[in-house]
């Protein structure tokens, strides 16, 4: 043996690699640095040789076989590292070359070791899992997994024929994670984990954060690449987040695609993501919804639990497709303007050996505690929401498909037995948190963090809680003690809406409350209004089936029982098939009876409806802007004795409100049924379900009604109703909102600053257009000046070119004649400047003395003067007192005269 391979190699460590339970087997394998060169190893348990190729040498070298089990050396000289490739030769000649998958660096960093460790790695999909990518310029997939109490975990598949001791995985002493990345195997390769667990059992799991499954019964992971799908959804995505998603409407349509069509010759086969895409978005916008929640999509590998039983957290299912299929799926939905809801179960999970549970051998993603872990009814584990990694888990699984698959929201299941820790449980199957309570306090803070992520992460996504007892402020946020979720569902108003609509009429007064009750709590929460799948199953009858009387009836109670559903304050869901009277319980065996709409009128009719009811939610503002203020207002919520409910839906600025008339017995009101209304005015009937084409007689249809000053319902004005039986009407109208006082001055504010913009903007126009218009003359003359201007000016310019050349001529012959004369000149003008200078000194001298005596003159005058102007000042003071005091006493004399006057003509008068 190589001096060097003999100083390197631990024989330890090479026989429990080639036993199969070494957790860190890259101490061994691949290259390693010794001396002036470096080792490397290489092992396959069948190799009957290996060879190696170095980047840079011309042929290959046989390595040096140093373990009777498939274990080979070499030593590579030189301090520098070179690249290179093993061919591993096995018996029969058969052979293959590749990079040695121990050769590359690892992906995993210690950041994210600790992110993940901490619960706070929220694009944990990114590392966790199976990802094709190319390291050092070499395509492959890189595969990682979480099993902390592993003592070994190998990659198994048809790239090794399910060997695990061929790829064990490099193990990490910091945080319990497996990592390998195997060269040149992409997408479509099927593999699993095998993992050696502490007592030394051998089991075989799939992958947690796989993003492809095997479709059932088979479960092996599948390679997929989720990279580079061509997303056309931008708009729509920059646009949903930045809406405000209380105020918009929210008519949900809960699908479950296996069976809401099926295909092939028999109609029996699962219909792929991308064929059912264009049907499914068609029907949602003929008849007006505004999302689809699509059951069972997470993979689950028992068609009958629907998917609540989720085996694959972070992969579509494969009935349907591979996941670019369901990427296109959503795209085309977000298209054609439909939002896309999945149902996520982060509650449990089920106990399939090749699944989550007891992963590697220990329970990690369930609580080990089996009063504190397990669902004695359900058959499943609960998730241990005090481990951080198991946190990290669920909160990047419902990133992910918000991430990935551009989903707008997630429907939590089963919030309620997360909340509670003896939910569905007897007494000793349970434990109370410290404090004495039922309440599970982990999970309550594993909600918060993961609606808190997600508002803050993805803010056009919504998570809405399945919640079914009276758990306070589901909806409010965090910071005020709150668990964040945007919406839940009320499921206390389903259960008292059908237990009501399946009373016969003529026992529906006495349970009249069950229709009003939700009104006392609903702003208590942000409410969604669902008849679910769970309604239709297991022998609780179709919703059409649920209805008493004949089947006329049933239509007619069907149809009063969604216009009461529809004007009810809360966003709307049903279930497939519902909204045309399917007849039979659903079953996820077989496609919902779509023949029916064709064959039977009143299910057409039904569904028509439903479709106006709809679209009548959309258009009008009052039925979702206003869902969670002070949009709804009784007008009489007490007649029980005719189980007649009315009530008003305002809009934000009270146009386009409504009045809604809900009959329950099959009593009709011909003369008319009077109402109490908001103001005066025209009351414009829109909906009827007595309307023929919904299925009615065409009978009591009201057209639209004049509001009268008559007292009703406490109210000021009434209309009579034409009110037909087992009957929903529905009337538009506008309503006069009254403001408080700084409303109005505020409003008055907004209108007045509005009508001096205007007015500005009026006068600054006509000042603009006037100033242009002068602007224009004034150029057009000044155009016309300076063309003038300019040939006179060039006229002139010319000739006074000419004068002056002529006079610089005759300026250069007087200067000649003038500096002669200058010179003779300057003699006698020196003789003058002293005279003069003479002269002037005298006169001087003599000012000066004359300047003296004047002064003393001016001052003495000065004087005078002033005494003289004080005396005529004076003198005109007192004349004008003269003047004055005459004129009052002429003012006197003339009041007296006419005062005299004004007595003689009043004696006259008397007389």
């Amino acid at each position: 043996m190589e001096k060097h391979i003999a100083e390197f190699v631990n024989y330890d460590i090479i026989n429990r690699i080639v036993a199969g339970y070494e957790k860190f087997p890259q101490n061994m394998l691949g290259p390693h640095f010794v001396g002036d060169g470096y080792v490397i190893v290489a092992f396959h348990p069948s190799a009957t040789r290996m060879t190696i190729h170095v980047e840079g040498d011309l042929e290959a070298k046989d390595m040096e076989r140093i373990h009777d089990q498939g274990v080979y050396a070499i030593y590579i000289k030189g301090k520098t590292y070179h690249k290179y490739k093993i061919t591993k030769y096995f018996d029969g000649g058969s052979h293959f070359t590749s990079e040695d998958p121990y050769s590359f660096e690892s992906v995993i960093t210690a950041d994210d070791c600790y992110m993940f460790g901490s619960g706070v790695h929220y694009e944990i999909y990114e590392k966790l899992g199976a990802h094709p990518m190319a390291l050092d310029g070499v395509f492959g997939t890189y595969f990682a997994v979480w099993a902390p109490n592993a003592k070994r975990v190998s990659l198994v598949g048809d790239l090794n024929m399910w060997d695990g001791r061929v790829y064990p995985m490099r193990g990490r002493d910091d945080m319990g994670i497996f990592e390998i990345f195997i060269p040149h195997i992409g997408p479509g390769e099927i593999y699993k984990y095998e993992i050696l667990t502490r007592d030394g059992s051998l089991i075989l799991k799939s992958d947690p954060y796989g993003n492809y499954f095997q479709m059932r019964p088979e479960n092996a992971s599948v390679v997929a690449d989720l990279r580079d799908y061509p997303w056309t959804d931008a708009k729509y995505m920059k646009e949903r987040n930045e809406s405000d998603i209380y105020k918009l409407p929210m008519n949900i349509y809960e699908v479950h695609l296996g069976s809401w069509k099926k295909g092939g010759e028999n109609q029996t086969d699962f219909i792929n993501y991308r064929e059912i895409a264009p049907d499914l978005a068609d029907y949602c916008k003929y008849m007006g919804y505004t999302h689809v929640e699509l059951i069972g999509i997470s993979e689950h590998p028992f068609d009958g639990s629907w998917g609540y039983q989720v085996t694959g957290y972070y992969a579509p299912t494969s009935r349907y497709g591979e996941p670019k299929d369901f990427m296109y799926f959503v795209d085309y939905m977000h298209k054609n303007g439909i939002k896309v809801i999945l149902d996520w179960v982060p509650a449990h999970f089920p106990k399939d050996a090749f699944a989550l549970g007891r992963f590697d051998g220990m329970p990690e993603y369930e609580h080990p505690d089996t009063r504190l872990g397990e669902h004695p009814d359900w058959g499943t584990y609960i998730f241990n929401y005090s481990k951080s990694e198991v946190i990290n888990f669920l909160i990047g699984s419902a990133l992910f498909w918000i991430d990935k698959f551009h989903i707008d929201g997630l429907r939590t299941d089963a919030v309620a037995s997360m909340l509670y820790l003896d939910y569905g449980k007897q007494d000793g199957q349970w434990v109370r948190n410290k404090y004495g309570g039922n309440e599970n306090l982990d999970a309550v803070e594993f909600l918060k963090h993961l609606n808190s992520i997600v508002e803050r992460r993805q803010p056009g996504a919504m998570v809405i809680a399945e919640e079914s007892t009276a758990w306070p402020n589901v909806t409010a946020r965090p910071e005020d003690n709150g668990l964040g979720f945007a919406y839940k569902w009320n499921m206390g108003w389903m259960n008292d809406f059908l237990e009501y609509v399946s009373k016969d009429p003529l026992f529906r007064k006495g349970i009249h409350n069950k229709m009003t009750f939700a009104m006392a709590y609903h702003h208590s929460e942000r409410y969604i209004l669902v008849l679910s799948h769970d309604e239709v199953v297991h022998g609780k009858c179709s919703m059409l089936y649920k209805m008493p009387g004949e089947m006329h009836e049933k239509f007619m109670n069907l149809r009063v029982a969604y216009g009461f559903m529809f004007g009810h304050p809360g966003k709307k869901l049903l279930f497939m098939g519902q909204d045309f009277g399917q007849t039979r319980e659903w079953s996820e065996e077989r496609s919902l009876d779509w023949y029916l709409l064709d064959q039977e009128p009143a299910h057409r009719k039904l569904n028509d409806w439903v479709r106006e009811l709809l679209h009548m939610e959309n258009k009008y503002p009052a039925l979702y802007a206003t869902d969670y203020t002070d949009g709804f207002e009784w007008i009489n919520a007490d007649d029980r004795d005719k189980s007649i409910y009315t009530w008003i839906r305002k809009s934000p600025d009270g146009k386009k409100s409504l009045v809604f008339v809900c009959n329950f017995t099959p009593v009709s009101y011909d003369s008319g049924y009077r109402v109490g209304v908001p103001n005066a005015g025209t009351y414009k009937e829109i909906l009827n379900s007595n309307a023929e084409e919904f299925g009615g007689n065409n009978e009591f249809l009201n057209g639209s009604v004049k509001a009268t000053e008559q007292e009703w319902d406490r109210r000021q004005y009434s209309i009579p109703v034409k009110v037909p039986p087992l009957s929903c009407v529905v009337f538009e109208y506008n309503h006069k909102i009254e403001l408080t006082p700084e409303q109005k001055a505020e409003a008055a504010a907004k209108k007045a600053a509005k009508k001096t913009a205007t007015k500005k903007a009026t006068t600054a126009k006509k000042s603009t257009t006037k100033k242009a218009a002068t602007t224009k003359k004034a150029a057009s003359t000044t155009a016309k000046k300076t063309t003038a201007t300019k040939a006179t000016t060039a006229k002139k310019a010319t000739t006074a070119k000419k004068e002056t050349e002529a006079k610089a001529s005759t300026t250069k012959k007087a200067a000649s004649t003038t500096a002669k004369k200058t010179t003779a000149a300057k003699a006698t003008t020196a003789k003058k400047a002293t005279a003069a200078k003479k002269e002037t000194e005298a006169k001087a001298a003599t000012t000066k003395k004359v300047a003296s005596t004047t002064a003393k003159k001016t001052t003495a005058a000065k004087a005078t003067t002033a005494k003289a102007t004080t005396a005529k000042k004076e003198t005109e003071a007192k004349a004008a007192t003269t003047k004055k005091a005459a004129s009052t006493t002429a003012k006197k004399a003339t009041t007296a005269t006419k005062k005299a006057a004004a007595t003689k003509s009043t004696d006259k008068s008397d007389k």
